[in-house]
Parts: C-alpha cells; sequence; structure tokens
C-alpha cells in the first residue's frame, strides 16, 4: 500500500508524560510504548510534519529541547521532581504540565495533539483548552481492564477510571490499540463514532527473519515467551506445559538483567515451579534482551507462547510474527485482533480453563513441520500488511484529517487535581 498523502497538519504534537523516545544513559532498552510512540514521531516527521514530542523532565541533566536523529523535537517539561516516578503516580503533576503546555501552545499554536497513557491526555486537554486544538487519546491499557485482571486491585489512583472516562469522552477521537479495547470505552459510554481502531504498529524492517542459528544444548524444539516477569504473564503457564513436551526447551526473555535475576521474585517463582515439573533443565530464563538482539531469538524459536491473562496490544506476538514465528496466544485482547487463528498461529483459552491441554495443542504444531511453515509464512504477510509502521501511520494520518472537521475541544472541567 502506497503512503497516504501528508496531511494539511504541518505542527504535531505528540504528549507522552512518562515516557520519551529517549533512554536512559544507564537504563535498560526503551519500553512497548515508548517505543512505538518514537517509531509514530519519527514515521511522521519522515512525512513532513513539523512533530514535537512532550514528556517529563525525570533526570535533572535533561536539556529543555532535544532533536532526534529524524529530526523530531522532544521537549522535557518541567512538572514534578526530576527524577523517574512510577507512571500511575505522575497524576499529581499533571496540572503543572498542563499549565505548560498551555502556555507553549498559546504561543505556537499545534494543528493536532495525540496524547499517549491516562496521565497524559489529562495534561493534554488542560494544554488544549481554550484554544481550539484538536486531541486524539491513545490509552494503550485502560484502569477497567486492568483492575479486571488484578483481581479488583486498582492499577493506579482510585480516581484513575473516572479520569480515564472523562478524557475518552471529552477527546475529538480514541485509538483504541484493538476491538477488545473499544469495547471496553463503549461500556463506558464513548460513542462508537469516536473510537477508531489502529493498532500498535512494528517496524518490520528490524523485526524480520533471521538465519536460524544452532542450538548449543541440542534441543530438538525452541519455545520462546517473552515479557515483564510478572505472574499475570503466564510463564508458569509455559513451565508447566513444558513438562508434557520431550525434547522441547523454553527460553524466558524478560525482566532484569541476567546477573540480577537471582534476586528477582518471579524469577526465583519460575525456576521453583521447573524443578516442580522436572523440566529445569530445559527452562533457561534469559534476562532482558536488547532489543537489537530480539529478532535472531525471535527467528531462532519454533513458537513464541504468548500466554498472558491480558494482552492490551499483544506487540511481542506481532513482533514475533514478523520475524516469521508462528504464535500460541491466549485468546485475550489484542491478542485476538492480532493472531489469526489456524492461520498465523494458535489462540487457547485463558488460564482459568482447565479443560483445555495446552502441551497437547504445542505437541500437535511441532509435530506437523509443514503448518509451521505455513503459519510462520503467513505470520510475516500478515504483520507486514497489517502491523507495519507505515501501514499504522497510514491509519493515524486518517484519524488527524478526520478530526479537522471538528477543531473544538468539549469542556468538561478540571480533570486532575489542582
Amino acid at each position: 500500500m502506497m503512503p497516504e498523502p501528508t496531511p494539511r497538519f504541518a505542527r504535531i504534537a505528540l504528549v507522552s508524560a512518562h515516557t520519551g523516545p529517549l533512554p536512559q544513559p544507564d537504563g535498560p532498552d526503551l519500553d512497548g510504548q515508548s517505543v512505538y510512540v518514537a517509531q509514530l514521531a519519527a514515521c511522521l516527521a519522515g512525512r513532513g510534519h513539523d512533530v514535537t514530542l512532550y514528556t517529563r523532565r525525570d533526570r535533572p541533566d535533561r536539556p529543555t529541547l532535544v532533536r532526534t536523529a529524524s529530526g523530531v523535537k522532544v521537549v522535557h517539561v518541567p512538572a514534578g521532581p526530576p527524577v523517574p516516578v512510577p507512571k500511575d503516580e505522575l497524576l499529581t503533576w499533571m496540572p503543572e504540565f498542563g499549565a505548560y503546555l498551555a502556555r507553549i501552545w498559546r504561543l505556537n499554536r499545534p494543528d493536532v495533539v495525540h496524547a499517549h497513557f491516562w496521565t497524559s491526555g489529562a495534561a493534554a486537554l488542560t494544554g488544549a483548552r481554550g484554544a481550539g486544538i484538536p486531541v486524539v487519546q491513545t490509552f494503550h491499557t485502560l484502569g477497567t481492564t486492568e483492575r479486571r485482571h488484578r483481581g479488583g486491585e486498582e492499577a493506579g489512583p482510585p480516581e484513575r477510571v473516572d479520569i480515564e472516562t472523562r478524557i475518552a469522552r471529552e477527546v475529538h477521537r480514541t485509538l483504541a490499540t484493538s476491538a477488545d479495547e473499544m469495547n471496553e470505552l463503549l461500556a463506558l459510554g464513548v460513542p462508537r463514532a469516536r473510537i477508531s481502531v489502529v493498532p500498535c504498529g512494528v517496524d518490520t524492517g528490524h523485526y524480520a527473519p533471521v538465519p536460524l542459528a544452532d542450538r548449543p544444548n541440542g534441543a530438538a524444539f525452541r519455545l520462546l515467551s517473552v515479557g515483564r516477569l510478572d505472574p499475570r504473564q503466564g510463564f508458569d503457564r509455559a513451565v508447566e506445559a513444558l513438562s508434557g513436551i520431550p525434547g522441547a526447551e523454553l527460553l524466558i526473555a524478560g525482566g532484569p538483567d541476567a546477573q540480577l535475576l537471582f534476586a528477582d521474585p518471579e524469577a526465583e517463582r519460575l525456576r521453583k515451579a521447573a524443578d516442580r515439573y522436572g523440566v529445569a533443565e530445559r527452562v533457561r530464563l534469559l534476562g532482558h534482551v536488547p532489543r537489537a538482539l530480539m529478532p535472531h531469538l525471535m527467528s531462532s524459536a519454533d513458537l513464541l507462547l504468548s500466554l498472558p491473562r491480558h494482552a492490551p496490544s499483544a506487540l511481542v506476538p506481532i513482533e514475533a510474527m514478523a520475524c516469521g514465528t508462528p504464535v500460541v496466544a491466549t485468546a485475550v485482547g489484542g491478542q485476538t485482533d492480532a493472531v489469526v487463528d489456524g492461520v498465523t498461529g494458535t489462540l487457547v483459552p485463558p488460564a482459568d480453563d482447565e479443560s483445555h491441554d495446552l502441551a497437547a495443542t504445542i505437541r500437535g504444531l511441532l509435530g506437523d513441520p509443514a503448518r509451521l511453515a505455513r503459519y510462520g509464512a503467513a505470520a510475516r504477510t500478515h504483520a507486514l500488511a497489517r502491523f507495519a509502521r507505515d501501514e499504522v501511520t497510514d491509519a493515524v494520518c486518517r484519524v488527524y484529517a478526520d478530526i479537522a472537521r471538528t477543531p473544538r475541544v468539549r469542556e468538561t472541567g478540571p480533570l486532575s487535581p489542582a
């Protein structure tokens, strides 16, 4: 598909309060949202737009303005202490962040504002009010969904869901990353006409098939799981299934650097699970794997296992499919959109469905090399057609162009503490 014609917008403001495109000098790679926002900003700038990304200053030595190699201007907004703060604890400083945006935008008005995550939306609407600037919101994950999958535990401050609801009702358009998220927004009372489903995209040039390397331990099959070391990721389910898959190894990538895994409680829990199921010699915890090495790792796997209880964007399965690796994924959240069951992989029930034999499903796939090859080829084709960053940028640009017809922010009052 040819890229969309550049819309009339010349000045695009992206707001990502808790995470920008610049990694910490001594920190790990950018997280998924950071990579997506940086990728979107670069693609928009590459199409001739004047793109400014506003993020909170989280280090005292961050300069106010940095221009990236792709031409994106990054503004580090002074809001709260110049130290890292957990993203769900930033609400206190969003009025300060929003007031800064309002001052800047009165002098240099952007044509459209695109906020990422709920705290950013609160700040963006504060900055856009009174200037008639249209605002687009991508939540990336919703508090209602997080709370449900945490067994009722709040994900962030108790007012999060109320603020998200008000943001979604006030902005010109909310971009849902999946049909599942769209349904959550509809349940919050957001009109369908003000929701567009736009998935997260990946760099299909970076995430691409890599020739397989030898497996030093001689395993017949390699299974891979990737993500934060968190009980909700379902890694323990993969470990349990491995006990019924002779000749396979399971690699788990994520968490702190490998040398720090000994102190990680979830890593210890997974090691104990591997001992309990008699597969300790076939489970390898890799720790943090740099983004630069991930395509090689994903290409080396026969299957990617993505078994979380909830998956807002399905970024990891999409990256694996872009590498030509078939996916076994729980049918939750964005994974139901991303993985085409029986074409690019297999969707399986969530962990609370004890009637499903996950090991048997995986054995069936590993025992059918022709089907695995078909799934792998289809996965790459599917990723290129639907999730390539240019395709996603096209979809975002169409939304920007569409909301140009309604250039007014509906006022509902402050969204965050005074």
